[in-house]
């Protein structure tokens, strides 16, 4: 019980440490000192009737939760994506891992070491690429002309998943590598070239510009009438109603806007460093290379 309420404390934190929570915040002061005003200046100096129907504005309230509940669910949707594209790019690095394992020799130090090097690399590498932002001390063990090349190239994760290719059609000439293990390999190598893929799909393909600034529109509006119909019966404890009512409504859109693009580096986005740290432990133990430490932590 302690364990869950700790952890609940814990997300609770850092679900107000991310950067649309402060933002957010700083929208539901604003409300609180917009509300603050009009009640003031229409309780002692400009006393106005507004008379609004409760059932036209019960109405626009259910209208706005539905539109919130499909923005939240469309948002949603693509970090639930990315998270399963992930999760087949760990799965298919062991996979790959363990084939090459059980087909290279135990003694074949230089293979076993380029297959565990490069495999990680990848998940390392789509990691950068996702960010804009690739570092080259993380791709372990690359080094001479083939880090030059990717210093120079545009898409990283192509040149590393083709270097693996190239690799295994070279053990395949050598007669190390059969067709039938040629058959087994290769859906696993695919796959990294699909999880890429998918994952540049989410990237490149926001939003609708239009579609998030019309709900945005519509809280900042119906968040602006509240007050006209609460002032009369609550006096100053609208002010707290209205910040209520902007937190709850703002914090479901700014939340959605978060998710919606899972690789970046909030606190709500996806422990890619962690994902791509148990991918490089677990291909390294796998194929029975040296691991080098790191404090970056498993998922």
């Amino acid at each position: 019980m302690w364990e869950n309420m700790l952890h609940v404390l814990r997300s609770f934190k850092e679900f107000h440490t991310s950067e649309a929570i402060k933002i957010l915040l700083r929208r539901v002061v604003f409300f609180g000192i917009y509300t603050g005003i009009l009640v003031f200046v229409v309780g002692n100096f400009f006393p106005i009737s507004v008379r609004i129907d409760t059932i036209l504005l019960s109405l626009l309230g259910t209208l706005l939760s539905l539109l919130l509940v499909f923005r939240t669910n469309t948002a949603y949707d693509r970090f639930w994506e990315g998270r399963k594209a992930w999760g087949s790019l760990v799965n298919n690095s062991r996979s790959f891992a363990m084939i090459m394992h059980g087909i290279l020799e135990k003694d074949d130090i230089e293979n076993r070491t380029f297959f565990a090097k490069y495999i990680s690399a990848y998940a390392h590498s789509l990691k950068g690429h996702l960010r804009d932002n690739i570092h080259f001390e993380e791709l372990e063990g690359l080094e001479g002309k083939v880090l030059e090349r990717l210093q120079n190239a545009m898409h990283i994760p192509n040149i590393i998943g083709a270097e693996l290719f190239a690799r295994i059609e070279q053990l395949r000439k050598q007669k190390l590598i059969a067709d039938p293990h040629l058959r087994s390999v290769k859906p696993h190598h695919d796959a990294f070239i699909d999880i890429a893929g998918v994952c540049e799909r989410i990237k490149r393909t926001p939003i609708p510009f239009s579609y998030g600034f019309y709900i945005k529109l519509f809280i900042t509006i119906y968040v602006c009438v509240l007050p006209f119909l609460l002032m009369d019966k609550y006096g100053y404890y609208t002010i707290p109603s209205i910040m209520f009512a902007a937190y709850a409504l703002m914090g479901i859109e700014m939340i959605a806007g978060e998710i919606e693009e899972p690789f970046g580096l909030d606190s709500n986005d996806l422990p890619l460093d962690a994902m791509a740290r148990t991918i490089y432990l677990n291909v390294h133990e796998i194929l029975g290379v040296e691991i080098k430490e790191d404090p970056v932590q498993e998922f």
